[in-house]
């Protein structure tokens, strides 16, 4: 006899404009970006989901997913969700948020080649990890990080979430890349610090480069995205790549690093 399925917690309609634009979470508007502020810690890394494991240049920003995959790793280890159901609910309600991206105006990648143990392509009694070097860079930041929420893209309920699980969050992209929260605040309009998928892009500005960022998708849930899951995740359905302006160009160049800068900033 098939195990019954379980029944899925359904999620909240979105905040209205009128919401939106009024008291939320505790916080008085107008204001129609929830930004939460952090400060990095430790040196940045995160590659593409393209890149393969020992090859690969890093991006230049924390993606949405791994901003997201970040709040739903702060509720599991606090308790905040403390069955699959609630994680699953978290999950899907993220899956419809529109999230952005601040950056600093400046950053440092530094080139480096290190030394890394891995399983051999062929199994060898006793043998477990075998030596090898591997290509990794690493981001400095010179300023804090945002992550922007749109408001209308969320549930009272998330939003309220949201806050209080954000200050939990202790590192973005690969595990290491720590940093501090610093605040949230609410703002009306997002400036030229904040990512911008392509397609909402107008014209293009200068000293911007682009990136394809990864995103929960459509229909993203708890156990695609878990780990400990034997449910794949799909392309366009749990999980969504977004050609995506990031306003950092890269100003100058040596034999072991590359640094970009906001246009404007000097």
């Amino acid at each position: 006899m098939a195990a019954k399925k379980r029944s899925a917690e359904p999620v909240e309609p979105a905040l209205s404009v009128e919401q939106a634009d009024g008291p939320v979470a505790g916080m008085a508007g107008p204001g129609r970006w929830l930004v939460f502020r952090y400060a990095p810690s430790a040196l940045f890394s995160l590659k593409s989901s393209q890149a393969t494991s020992t090859v690969g240049r890093t991006l230049l920003t924390p993606t949405p997913y791994s901003v997201k995959m970040a709040a739903v790793d702060a509720a599991l280890r606090s308790g905040y969700a403390a069955s699959d159901t609630e994680a699953d609910w978290l999950v899907r309600s993220m899956a419809r948020a529109e999230l952005r991206i601040g950056l600093p105006d400046k950053a440092i990648v530094t080139h480096t080649i290190v030394k890394v143990r891995q399983e051999p392509k062929e199994a060898k009694a006793g043998i477990p990890y075998i030596g090898n070097v591997a290509y990794r860079e690493f981001v400095h930041f010179a300023g804090d990080l945002s992550a922007a929420f749109n408001l209308t893209t969320l549930s009272a309920r998330l939003a309220e979430t949201l806050v209080a699980l954000m200050p939990l969050v202790t590192y973005f992209g690969k595990r290491g890349s720590f940093v501090q929260y610093l605040g949230v605040e609410r703002l009306l309009e997002l400036d030229t610090r904040f990512t911008l998928p392509l397609d909402q892009l107008e014209t293009i500005p200068q000293g911007v480069h682009f990136a394809m960022l990864d995103d929960f998708g459509p229909e993203a849930n708890f156990d695609a995205l878990n780990s400990y899951s034997r449910t794949p995740i799909k392309r366009d359905k749990h999980r969504t790549f977004t050609q995506t302006v990031v306003p950092l160009g890269l100003v100058r160049s040596g034999p072991g690093f590359s640094e970009y800068r906001r246009f404007g900033e000097v």
